[in-house]
């Protein structure tokens, strides 16, 4: 599991046009935004699309200006560690 939060800028006449198209992208989620461009996005791993892809999408989608990671979150190491599996040592 990889998550990831991100704060976007993007130009505030794009934004129904960015919005639309973030819809589209496999794990995202749009948690909130504002008139003058500015949204909170997270981006999960998904069977079809990793983290990263997602995030360079998100990136690159007409209308969006930057973006900046706030926060990024990845449990695929612990599950290894017997102690996270519940599995006694």
């Amino acid at each position: 599991m990889n998550i990831s939060s991100l704060i976007l800028r993007a130009r505030p006449e794009s934004l129904p046009q960015v919005r639309i198209q973030l819809a589209a992208l496999p794990g995202v989620e749009v948690h909130a935004d504002h008139d003058d461009g500015r949204m909170v996005v997270t981006v999960e791993d998904t069977d079809a699309s990793s983290a990263a892809d997602t995030m360079l999408a998100v990136h690159t989608a007409c209308g969006v200006i930057s973006t900046t990671l706030v926060y990024q979150y990845t449990d695929e190491f612990l599950s290894d560690i017997p102690e996270q599996r519940g599995a006694s040592t």
